[in-house]
This record gives structure tokens, C-alpha cells and sequence, in this order.
């Protein structure tokens, strides 16, 4: 038996960030410094009220009524965030309720990033595969915004908030390949958040950064992506039984435009099989993979074999390709 990526669907919040806006909080920090150093114009924000649950809901909603999809269907639904509601009850359990599932639809959290979606699809596939599930839906919902401190003007430009849902099945757009799947928690401490919980994360007068926020080692993350990465698309490669020119298009986490420009060369990919696509979005950590696919599918620009890779906090990465119908 084989699982397929059936349909996506993605919500953005409303709320936007600007560069010209951080440029007027940090006026060293230029629009156009921003654009050559991270290839980002603006980025979606969620306002101060609306968290995962509420995002990951709008973009079942929006998937369901995009495809027709009846939410009876519906009997496993993954939620892959690292900004949970609360620490306990999982965020796919209130977004169950509030999306409408049925009580009979499984609900699990995973507590992953950059590489989340791939490691969404692995389990989907393998419960699908397994005959545990008919349905799947995978949800990648993240809001770093409410992780950044306001005087943190590299995070600021980087990240975006986003949710996208994605359904998994027997049947569908896109045939699910082999995985290669791997970690390595020594860098743990790299990209990280010591304190957290999304409701209880407030903003303090006269606060200064600390362990309630976002703290990213951007050379050691550089640095653990120039060597994970050529290695697992070559591992990719293999267990697909492809090679670089056989693969149609290459769809890396946007974690932002030097990075993918840089492996893009050190693998070298073809500039025309690569695929950037965050100007108008940021890095919106496990959702910039399914935000490219839906708009390429979505602009008949899918290709027939697409490779697909996360990689990031953790340290964790994960690649697979696609196999278009």
C-alpha cells in the first residue's frame, strides 16, 4: 500500500511585519540589508489574542472547504508545532474540538521545527501505510513571533507565522517516497526556547531579552547545515533510487536566502529546479515546505519528481521525494 499528499491549504494570519516597519524600530537595520542578508520583504504576524489552536484551525477549515473534504473523514489528525497552546492538554486535542473533527479522530502534538514536515509525512505515511488511518491531516502551525523579544531585531527579520494543513491518504496529487530521517541533540541548546507556553509568554514593561525567548546561534546552525545537508540529500537520493538530474525540483526549509543559496551551490542544484519562495513570508519554521508545494501546485508548476527537505532546531533533519499522478 502506498500514502499520498491528497491536498494542502494554508492560512496566514493577517498581521504583518515589514522591513520598512523594523527599520523604523532599528534604523541601522535597513529594508535593503534585510533583503540581501535574508531575502525577506515582510512576514505575517499573529495578533496578541490568537494562538496555534486558533491557526491550525483555520487552516483545516480552510482545507476543508477548499476540496470539499467531510471532517467525518477525518480519523488522525497530527498537529506539529513548537508554539503548543499550553504545555498540557496537546494543542491537536483542542484543535479537534475546535475544528469539528469527530471524537473518533486520534489527536497527537510533535514538538518538532524546520524539519517538521517531513517528519509529519513519515508518520502519516506509516499510519496510513499500516492501515491505522484512512485520513490524516498534518498540521505544521507556528507563531515564533510570540518567541522573539521586540529588541531582537535578527529574529524579527527572519520569521513569519503560518499554518498549513495538509491531507494524507490512500490516494492522491502526490505518491510518498522513501524517508531519510536523522538528529542530533549536541546542538540542542543552538535554537532554543528555555522558558515558554505560548498564553503565558507575556511581555513584561522594561523586559530585556532572557530565557523566555527565542535564542538562535546562527553560526553553529550555519554551520551544522552545510554538513547535514549534502549528506541527506545524498542519502535521499539513494533510497529513491534518484540522482540529481532525475529529480524535477528541490524544495528546501526556507530558513532564509544566503543558507539556500549556499547549499544550493555546494550541491549543485540546478538554479532552475530550486525553489525559493519566502519574500512575502519569512521563515514560518515547519510550514515554508507545504508553502511552497501549494503554490506551485496551485500555479500548475508542480514538477513530476520533487525532493523535498527540512532541517534545523533540534538539530534534526529529514528529506523524501514526491512522486507526482
Amino acid at each position: 500500500m502506498e500514502a499520498y499528499i491528497k491536498h494542502i491549504s494554508c492560512y496566514l494570519p493577517t498581521g504583518s511585519l515589514s522591513n520598512d516597519e523594523i527599520a523604523t524600530r532599528f534604523p541601522e537595520w535597513d529594508s535593503e540589508k534585510i533583503i540581501q542578508k535574508i531575502g525577506v520583504k515582510s512576514r505575517n504576524i499573529s495578533d496578541e489574542n490568537q494562538f496555534t489552536s486558533d491557526m491550525a484551525t483555520e487552516a483545516i477549515n480552510k482545507l476543508c472547504l477548499e476540496y470539499k473534504i467531510d471532517k467525518a473523514s477525518i480519523d488522525y489528525l497530527l498537529v506539529c508545532t513548537q508554539t503548543p497552546d499550553y504545555y498540557l492538554p496537546a494543542t491537536a486535542c483542542i484543535v479537534q474540538n475546535k475544528a469539528g473533527l469527530s471524537t473518533h479522530c486520534a489527536a497527537i502534538d510533535i514538538n518538532q521545527g524546520c524539519s517538521g514536515y517531513i517528519y509529519g509525512l513519515s508518520i502519516a505515511k506509516g499510519l496510513v501505510v499500516a492501515n491505522i488511518a484512512k485520513n490524516v491531516i498534518l498540521v505544521t502551525a507556528e507563531m515564533y513571533s510570540k518567541h522573539i523579544h521586540p529588541l531582537d531585531k535578527g529574529n524579527l527579520s527572519i520569521f513569519g507565522d503560518a499554518a498549513c494543513a495538509t491531507l494524507i491518504s490512500g490516494e492522491g496529487s502526490f505518491r510518498i517516497g522513501e524517508f531519510s530521517l536523522g538528529s542530533d541533540g549536541s546542538g540542542a541548546e543552538n535554537l532554543i526556547v528555555k522558558n515558554g507556553g505560548m498564553k503565558g509568554n507575556k511581555i513584561a514593561d522594561n523586559d530585556v531579552p532572557n530565557d523566555n525567548y527565542l535564542y538562535m546561534n546562527g553560526p553553529a546552525i550555519f554551520n551544522f547545515t552545510a554538513k547535514a545537508v549534502p549528506e541527506l540529500i545524498d542519502s535521499t537520493f539513494q533510497k529513491n533510487s534518484e540522482n540529481l538530474d532525475s529529480i524535477n525540483q528541490f524544495i528546501f526549509h526556507q530558513a532564509n536566502t544566503f543558507m539556500l543559496e549556499y547549499l544550493r551551490k555546494k550541491i549543485t542544484i540546478p538554479k532552475e529546479k530550486f525553489l525559493i519562495d519566502m519574500e512575502n513570508y519569512g521563515n514560518t519554521v515547519s510550514s515554508t515546505i507545504p508553502i511552497v508545494l501549494k503554490n506551485q501546485i496551485d500555479s500548475n508548476s508542480a514538477q513530476d519528481k520533487i525532493l523535498l527537505a527540512g532541517f534545523g532546531v533540534g538539530y534534526s533533519w529529514g528529506a523524501v521525494v514526491i512522486y507526482k499522478q
